[in-house]
């Protein structure tokens, strides 16, 4: 076997390695898209667990706390 028909080889190779590749690649993303279509057909990508009442929103009075102690921390550590 020559070195020219050892390059051709190792081409015809390399191609056909890269297609093999190219198509897998592209047989996934079909799949993964087609997938993704059923799912939210489906309405199965929808969250079904909602916040619990408490949780839904901060009060007030938590919210002006929560600003006060930063506003002092900035304080001190604008004093250092």
């Amino acid at each position: 076997m020559t070195i020219v028909e050892m390059l051709e080889q190792s081409a015809l190779l390399t191609i056909l390695g890269m297609g093999v590749v190219f198509a897998f690649l592209w047989i996934m993303i079909v799949c993964i898209n087609w997938v993704g279509k059923v799912v939210h057909k489906l309405g199965l990508d929808k969250d079904i667990r909602s916040p619990p009442a408490a949780q839904a929103g901060t009060p007030p009075q938590v919210t002006a706390a929560i600003t006060a102690a930063v506003n002092e921390y900035r304080k001190e550590e604008n004093q250092k």
